[in-house]
């Protein structure tokens, strides 16, 4: 590998089953499939990914990866190819939907340019996905929010 990556990690109590679940309702496929000899779900390790877009699937293996209270504070943001469009976006929302996924923002047009719908997968994992239907100007977004962007690239 060349460069700097970031891939963000999920933990589930099944990491198999979530893995599957995730390129069945939303598109992704499986890049990396490490099971466990001894079938325990912290012995293995799963990456699904889209493009050049990669997210770790593990098992709980600490304490510290599963919240003890429930509370999220993240999210996994997907920016799908704009060449999918409203519509094709819409239709992301419905097959996720139909697979099992809680939507909890309906498919919506966002004053950044973006068309973006949110849902829960059946781990309790929140994910926002999104395509760019219009360019913003940084002055247009300035006016939206009321405030001066201090850096816009």
């Amino acid at each position: 590998m060349s460069g700097t990556s970031i891939t963000p990690s999920a933990c589930y109590r099944d990491p198999a089953a979530a893995a599957a679940w995730l390129c069945a309702a939303f598109g992704f496929e499986i890049v990396v499939q490490i099971d466990a000899p001894d079938g325990a779900p912290a012995n293995c390790h799963y990456e699904i990914g889209r493009d050049q877009a990669r997210i770790a699937i593990g098992g709980r293996w600490a304490d510290w990866t599963a919240v003890p209270d429930g509370t999220v504070t993240g999210w996994l943001s997907v920016h799908l190819p704009d060449e999918l469009g409203a519509d094709g976006l819409d239709a992301h929302c419905a097959h996720a939907r139909a697979a099992g996924a809680v939507i909890d923002a309906e498919p919506a047009d966002e004053f950044f340019g973006a068309r973006r719908y949110r849902a829960v997968d059946p781990g309790g994992h929140r994910w926002s996905f999104q395509v760019q239907v219009r360019e913003v100007s940084r002055a247009e977004a300035e006016e939206h929010l009321g405030i001066e962007i201090a850096r816009w690239e």
